[in-house]
């Protein structure tokens, strides 16, 4: 089938990719002679130059060879990853570096971000689909599991991060925001029930699962603690409070909020925010945070990758206690 080629890559890119593609759905397997550079230079309507250029990506690759320079011959299997996540966040890159430098030299990770767009998702998916050896998806809805994903083979597929919903034939690396932020917060009960009131601040259209804020109220309730849900941070912060902040910029937000009203964080009032950061090491005394450890999560998805080996597995939600509360 001829190369449909198009203006968002290299001609070079897109020839190398259509032929490891090629040879992922096993058109071409292992030891296989490889069409010479004037047969690929005519069937595809490019020079020479282009076709050896392309080549020479899929030998760096290790997934092609050649003797003397010519007569080249498929050598390896695909070993291409998609990595699709939801959107850029630091300790999305701590996922990402994790994954990567547990690979081996010949894997290749092709990074793109969903953006929560269920049509950015499916047309990611749609120009993906035959083209890599394994796809590691976070899924755009932590209830509902998009249909999308069946059309690729479970033995290739991992989803990690959300997964409310039924995912017993899928391999899986979750966190769960449920009962394990239930388990976190009563990890440091002794410290929070020195406050007046738990605030916590999520709002209510953000993509983060709502139903931990269920599970910090039924937390609230089951030890007899004041507390309160709100969708945004108050312009004025309350003395005497903790705060268990989702979003990184209402984390700032509430800070800044304070430091107006001159009230000290660690002090007068407490904070809490939702996944780490490396800036929350030095912001004030410390920024506490409590969520799963992204390095971890990075280290078994190379696993999977390199194994093939299904996993379903849940990842514990700590705290990083630090001078915020």
């Amino acid at each position: 089938m001829k190369l449909k080629f198009n203006n968002r890559e290299t001609k070079v890119q897109q020839l190398a990719d259509y032929i490891e593609g090629e040879i992922y759905r096993q058109s071409l397997k292992i030891g296989d002679k490889l069409p010479s550079i004037n047969e690929l230079s005519t069937e595809h309507g490019v020079s020479r130059d282009t076709v050896f250029k392309s080549l020479m990506k899929l030998k760096e690759r290790g997934l092609i060879d050649s003797i003397h320079g010519k007569n080249y011959f498929v050598s390896n299997q695909s070993s291409n990853i998609l990595l699709l996540l939801d959107r850029y966040s630091p300790f999305k890159e701590e996922l990402y570096n994790s994954l990567v430098n547990r690979l081996p030299d010949n894997y290749k990770t092709d990074l793109w971000f969903h953006q929560y767009n269920k049509h950015l998702f499916d047309t990611i998916l749609d120009e993906s689909i035959g083209r890599y050896s394994k796809y590691i998806v976070m899924n755009y809805n932590n209830e509902i599991l998009s249909p999308k994903l069946s059309e690729i083979p479970r033995d290739k597929l991992l989803l990690i991060d959300f997964g409310n919903f039924d995912k017993k034939e899928y391999s899986y690396i979750c966190q769960n925001f449920d009962e394990q932020l239930y388990s976190a917060l009563e990890s440091i009960k002794d410290d929070l029930t020195k406050y007046n009131k738990l605030i916590f601040i999520l709002n209510i259209n953000h993509p983060h699962p709502q139903s931990s804020r269920d599970f910090f109220v039924k937390f609230c309730r089951d030890n007899s603690l004041n507390y309160e849900t709100l969708n945004e941070v108050p312009y004025s912060i309350e003395k005497g409070c903790c705060y268990i902040i989702i979003k990184q910029i209402d984390v700032v937000e509430t800070i800044k909020n304070a430091k107006h009203d001159k009230m000290e964080m660690g002090i007068d009032f407490g904070v809490i925010a939702y996944n780490e950061n490396p800036f929350y090491e030095i912001i004030g005394e410390g920024v506490s945070s409590i969520g799963i450890n992204w390095k971890d999560m990075g280290m078994l998805a190379a696993e999977f990758i390199t194994t093939g080996k299904k996993t379903q597995t849940y990842l514990n939600t700590i705290i990083n206690k630090r001078k915020s509360f």
